[in-house]
Order: C-alpha cells, then sequence, then structure tokens
C-alpha cells in the first residue's frame, strides 16, 4: 500500500521527535536551543541540531546574491525553499524516522513571516511549504524591537546585517532604523503565525536561566511518553553510520 503524502497540515508518523525554535534576529531563541541540545543529550537522548539557510545545496548562491544585493523577493522566497527542501530530506526526516529528537533553530514560519513582509503572498508561501511536516513542539521566543536591537549592537557582531534590516525593501537609509521598521514588521507577521498554529509563546526579555527552566518544563510533559527507538522506516545500519551516533541505547 503506498504511503500517503507528507503535508504540513497533519501530524508526522516518525517515531522522532522535531522540535523549533522561532523569533526575530535578537530574540536570543539560538541561545536557549542549544542550551536545550546540551540538557537533552545530557539526559541521554539522541540529539540532531539543525538551522535556517545551512544548506549545502544553495548556501553559494545565496551568498553570491546577497553579496551583489541581486535577490528580489520572490527569488529570495525560492532559494530558502530550496534550502529547506535540502535539509528536510537530507537532514531533518533521516534522524526522525530513526527515532531522534530534531532540534531546528528557525522553520517554515520564518519564511512565513519574512516572505509576507517582503510582498510575497502568504497563501503562496504557505502552499510553497506544504511538503514540511508539522514540527511537535513550536517555540516562539517575543522580544521588542529595542531589545532586539540592543541585543544585537552590543553582542559579538556587533552590527546588522543588510538583508536582515530589510535594506533591499528601501524602507530608510539608516540601517538601524531600517531594522526597526523590517523586523517591527516581521513580529506582527509572527503574532498572527503564533495564532494560527497555536505555537508556544516564550517571554524572551526574562533571564535566560528562567527561559530555559521553562522550555525543558514544557519539553519534559511532552516528552513523558516518549521512548527513543530508531523506528523502521530506512536502515538502521547505514543511518547511524551517516551520523556518528552510538547504536546503543
Amino acid at each position: 500500500m503506498t504511503p500517503l503524502p507528507l503535508t504540513f497540515d497533519q501530524p508526522h508518523p516518525f517515531p522522532g521527535k522535531l522540535i523549533i525554535v522561532e523569533g526575530i534576529d535578537g530574540s536570543g531563541k539560538s541561545t536557549q536551543l542549544l542550551l536545550l541540545q546540551k540538557w537533552l543529550e545530557a539526559k541521554g537522548f539522541n540529539v540532531f541540531f539543525t538551522e535556517w539557510n545551512s544548506s549545502e545545496l544553495v548556501r553559494d548562491t545565496t551568498r553570491r546574491g546577497k553579496k551583489s544585493k541581486a535577490l528580489t523577493p520572490t527569488t529570495f522566497s525560492l532559494l530558502h525553499a530550496t534550502d529547506f527542501a535540502s535539509r528536510l530530506y537530507h537532514n531533518i526526516l533521516p534522524p526522525l524516522k530513526a527515532g531522534m529528537l530534531v532540534l531546528a533553530d528557525r522553520y517554515v514560519y520564518t519564511a512565513f513571516a519574512r516572505d509576507a513582509v517582503r510582498g510575497v503572498s502568504p497563501a503562496w508561501v504557505r502552499k510553497l511549504y506544504n511538503f514540511a511536516i508539522r514540527p511537535d513542539m513550536a517555540f516562539y521566543f517575543k522580544v521588542p524591537i529595542e531589545i532586539a536591537i540592543d541585543r544585537l549592537l552590543k553582542g559579538t557582531r556587533a552590527q546588522l546585517k543588510y538583508y536582515e534590516a530589510g535594506m533591499d525593501l528601501g524602507l530608510s537609509q539608516d540601517l538601524t532604523e531600517s531594522f526597526r521598521i523590517f523586523q517591527s514588521r516581521i513580529l506582527a507577521e509572527y503574532d498572527k503565525i503564533v495564532d494560527e498554529y497555536g505555537m508556544i509563546t516564550m517571554d524572551a526579555t526574562k533571564d535566560i536561566e528562567v527561559q530555559q527552566n521553562q522550555m525543558r518544563q514544557v519539553v519534559s510533559e511532552a516528552l513523558e511518553n516518549y521512548k527513543p527507538k530508531r523506528g523502521t522506516h530506512g536502515k538502521r545500519t547505514l543511518f547511524w553510520r551517516r551520523f556518528n551516533v552510538p547504536r546503543s541505547e
């Protein structure tokens, strides 16, 4: 019997769990996800990490497009969708089929928010990403725009990037002001998405430790009946050799 195609409208059938984080740049979501990863690994879970815009398939093309400032909103959207499709089939589905916990720093909701702000049809973007699978847990780290700007300017890179500031949209000649306008609009889109998909909203203004403890509690409750297993969706030996994970549980 031919299995039904995977779509974003229904829970995935795999033994693993997909946990994702979303939020604007400067929300602290990446820090929280990395802390969660270390905690889960210390608890004995097999964990696989992936992040937005990291596929080797289109990385160079995206980098060249950004450098030349030649990316249109639709081109940007399609490049990110291609990147996501590559990571989904090569980096997300295999560990899920093997019963692992997959942690994703950004997911399709990033495209839903950013592409809409850039003028791409929200309905078109959702249809474009309908091949994705629905995450088991989706955290949204909500932060005021001024706090996000302060964190980024005082952080390790101490600067804002051209496209993260929406400079391609001509919102302002000033990089910081363009970031403020662009990311504020993304915040408004995230508010819609949170309601639409029932994401778990985290107060990203709280102390790092407080946020992490809250996140761990939610994840612990969700994993209470989770029993790690490799499943029957693929060849066990090939997968575990590829990701260099011990065969014993």
